[in-house]
């Protein structure tokens, strides 16, 4: 980008970042490439995406844009730009590393929140509590927050906090309570295999060559993305306890898997094939045909785990 800058010239970014990264890391660059001066003959602005993959209804013009300059005509220029399609409106940040600060936050908040039902998920299933009941009853109150258990992946929530945590750490502060989210969050794909395995073992299922179907391999359900997804987790814990596990993702194109992870995804799965099952990214195409359907992939005693509480409680073995 530098080297095709001219005077007058202004870069916004849109990437996800930390506080200060524009302005530290990505202008030297500009100015070293352009031979330009900065706030003189170009300017920068930051205006963060925040389009959510997969969701029909918030779409790029209605979601209101955070819009800021690195100097005041920039940031008139950029809003006006923005304002030009944005129908939900424009919102001017006061300065590029609040705009940095606020995206970054955005997916910091989502995954603490996560992070805190999958610890509650845990907690409940050693109290022999069904987690989504338990969800479901506290939801009645008017402000408690409506998140759910599972995988957190994606090119967003799973990696942004990183970004934060690592500006932080350059300042001398560890930060406790993102990380610890962080953790929790890394670490239920472990989990979800381990429920699993025990839920095979007590019907006396050997997990040596025990054959699992994995539904879903994307980091959320309607939509086409592989990156960062956590189901690879479950995949390779299952693996490595011995169970042999084929994945079916008809959202994935063919070979993406393999190029991406080193899977080969199966097209049909085997009618009554299948030891224990796992319903790990519910897509609308694999379950419009309602639990039933699915069982029909499973041997008599199989175990069928509905990771992320898509049907009733009765219709599954397991959930989070």
């Amino acid at each position: 980008m530098g080297q095709a800058l001219k005077p007058g010239d202004i870069v916004v970014y849109e990437s996800t970042v930390y506080p200060g990264c524009t302005e530290e890391r990505c202008v030297p660059v500009l100015e070293r490439e352009s031979g330009l001066k900065f706030n003189r003959d170009f300017s920068v602005g930051y205006s963060p995406e925040r389009i959510n993959p997969g969701d029909k209804e918030h779409r790029l013009t209605t979601i209101t844009k955070v819009t800021t300059g690195s100097n005041a005509e920039a940031a008139e220029r950029i809003n006006a730009l923005y304002a030009s399609i944005i129908t939900a409106g424009t919102y001017r940040a006061e300065s590029i590393k609040v705009a940095e600060a606020a995206k970054v936050i955005e997916n910091t908040q989502r995954d603490l929140n996560i992070a805190l039902v999958n610890e509650l998920a845990i907690i409940f299933k050693r109290l022999d509590i069904d987690t989504q009941s338990v969800l479901n009853a506290a939801g009645t109150k008017w402000n408690f927050l409506p998140f759910r258990p599972g995988l957190v992946g994606g090119h967003c929530i799973g990696v942004d906090p990183y970004y934060l945590t690592h500006k932080a750490e350059e300042t001398g502060y560890h930060p406790q309570i993102i990380l610890s989210g962080r953790r929790v969050n890394d670490a239920m794909g472990s989990y979800v295999a381990a429920v699993m395995v025990k839920a095979l073992l007590k019907r006396e299922i050997n997990v040596v060559g025990a054959e699992v179907l994995v539904l879903g391999l994307t980091f959320k359900e309607n939509c086409p993305d592989l990156r960062n997804t956590r189901v690879v987790d479950v995949v390779r814990e299952l693996e490595d306890y011995g169970c042999r596990v084929d994945v079916h993702d008809p959202w994935v194109r063919n070979g993406k898997a393999h190029d991406e992870y080193g899977i080969d995804l199966v097209g049909d799965p085997s009618p009554g094939a299948y030891d224990g099952m796992i319903l790990a990214v519910p897509h609308d195409c694999l379950c419009a045909g309602g639990a039933d359907a699915l069982r029909l992939y499973c041997k008599e005693d199989a175990v069928f785990f509905d990771l992320k509480g898509k049907f009733a409680t009765e219709q599954s073995d397991l959930r989070l």
